[in-house]
């Protein structure tokens, strides 16, 4: 009893009074660490490799799926872990994974592995600033925020960076669908189907809209595969979430219902799409002059009043004295 006293006090001393939850935190961290290498290095359950070999019907799909195990193997044995459990849930972060252009199938569980990741490594990294870097002299707000703080920050980080990324790709998207439309309409006006078009529209918007041009593609893969064109349309416009896509893929299916011609249909929209791009430009160019009003006034009305009142009052303190 006395040993852990005297362990206790010398603790105490070196880390402050929050010593035994640093310990504590410590041991926890070192359990993890020892627990995953345990993990990823066990064995695979041989009923499940018997399972896997009795399903395989060709030598091909057999070395396919080998392939796919070996490389997704570490994340597979803890998708419970890194995938909601409930459906709604895990097919909202898939569409805003998707949205900001990461479709493959691992994305959801590498969200999650960075989510947890990259928390523990912030609260691990806060953990030893406020341990050695800080004085004796330490509060539990100064705890809350070196400790916490970065962990929190950690854990953030993955969902501003999806949400930012799909951001910027919808921007990109909707300045370059007016383009695609008319390279569209020139496609389909020169004899050419509508997959054919988007091939192309897929391979000249790379350099200048990659996003758009990484959609174009998809939509034509799925197309080769057999997949019907009204859901692979909608497919891009859930994918996307812009609102024209959304309006065009309406346009080209009440086109093929009624069967009207495309090349009318998007002659007519390409038109508008052209001018709904220069209303939106009008419109930065009209919230300009607001933006810059506050601006302007914090940085011309201060130097103005000290060259016109600074005299003046240098005037008076000089009189004064």
């Amino acid at each position: 009893m006395e040993l852990f006293e005297s362990l206790n006090a010398r603790a105490t001393d070196l880390l402050g009074p929050a010593a035994p939850l640093f310990i504590v935190a410590g041991l926890g961290l070192l359990l993890l660490l020892i627990a995953i290498p345990l993990m990823l290095s066990q064995k695979p359950d041989p009923m499940e490799k018997l399972k896997q070999q009795g399903t395989r019907k060709t030598e091909n799909n057999a070395k396919a799926v080998l392939r796919e195990r070996a490389k997704n193997d570490k994340l597979n044995r803890y998708a419970q872990f890194l995938e909601p459990q409930n459906e709604k849930e895990l097919g909202t972060v898939r569409l805003k994974l998707m949205q900001a252009g990461y479709a493959s199938k691992e994305a959801v569980r590498y969200y999650y592995f960075l989510q947890a990741a990259l928390g523990l490594l912030g609260l691990g990294l806060g953990t030893l600033y406020y341990s050695l870097a800080l004085g004796d002299d330490k509060t539990t707000t100064d705890m809350l925020l070196y400790v916490l703080g970065p962990g929190a920050a950690g854990y953030y980080f993955p969902k501003y960076w999806v949400t930012r990324r799909a951001e910027e790709r919808k921007q990109q998207i909707q300045d370059g669908f007016p383009d695609a439309l008319d390279m569209m309409l020139v496609c389909v006006e020169a004899g050419q189907s509508m997959d054919q078009s988007i091939i192309r529209i897929a391979k000249e918007l790379r350099p200048s809209f990659p996003f758009l041009a990484e959609e174009f593609q998809i939509v034509s893969h799925e197309m080769k595969a057999g997949k019907d064109k009204a859901a692979v349309l909608s497919d891009m416009s859930e994918r996307c979430d812009v609102q024209d896509i959304s309006s065009f893929v309406t346009v080209l299916n009440q086109s093929a219902t009624f069967g009207t011609s495309i090349a009318d249909a998007l002659r007519v929209y390409a038109s508008e799409m052209r001018d709904k791009r220069v209303m939106r430009a009008e419109e930065k160019a009209n919230k300009l002059p607001t933006k810059m009003t506050l601006t302007t006034m914090m940085l011309t009305v201060p130097p103005l009043l000290i060259i016109l009142v600074g005299p003046s009052v240098v005037g008076i303190m000089n009189l004064g004295n």
